[in-house]
């Protein structure tokens, strides 16, 4: 059996106030936040995932293979994006997902169960094999100060 583990990071800022895109984090929408500046839905809790992947892979998602299909076909949904990249695994199977949310801004307290939830639906996991934590950085940086959001993520598989 072997097992590999890989992180992913992903950061954007956000659009001004009053922007019509809306905030995606995990695939679910936080109304009362305007959404990430990006060519795509800005996702960055999937971008980060798709970083990680993209990791055990070698196949490149984001800036890659994403951004294909965002300026030549017109597709924004980074749900999309990671299903791409979970298709690159191969014989590789995801055991766990461990996802950390820095920003002042959505407040993702509440949604965490949601999000894990949406995210093991997409991965095909167990929505126990979706951990999610978040802090608000205490101001020390651009995120925790509520310009954007930073996410990182580790993936754990197993081949047998």
């Amino acid at each position: 059996m072997k097992v590999r583990t890989a992180i992913g990071q992903d950061s954007h800022r956000f659009l001004p106030l009053g922007h019509s895109k809306l905030c995606v984090l995990g695939g679910i929408v936080f109304e009362g936040c305007s959404g990430f500046i990006a060519n795509s839905d800005g996702d960055v809790v999937l971008h980060a995932i798709c970083n990680a992947l993209t990791s055990l892979t070698g196949v490149l998602i984001l800036g890659g293979l994403a951004d294909e299909m965002c300026l030549k076909d017109g597709i924004t949904d980074s749900q999309i994006y990671l299903e791409a990249a979970i298709s690159y695994l191969g014989k590789q199977k995801i055991t766990h997902v461990s996802i950390t949310i820095e920003g002042k801004k959505p407040k993702v307290k509440e949604r965490r169960e949601e999000m894990s939830a949406n995210i093991a639906k997409i991965m095909g996991l167990k929505k126990e094999d979706v951990g999610i934590t978040a802090t608000t950085g205490e101001g020390l940086t651009d995120f925790a100060c509520g310009d954007g959001v930073q996410v990182f993520c580790v993936v754990t598989t197993m081949e047998e």
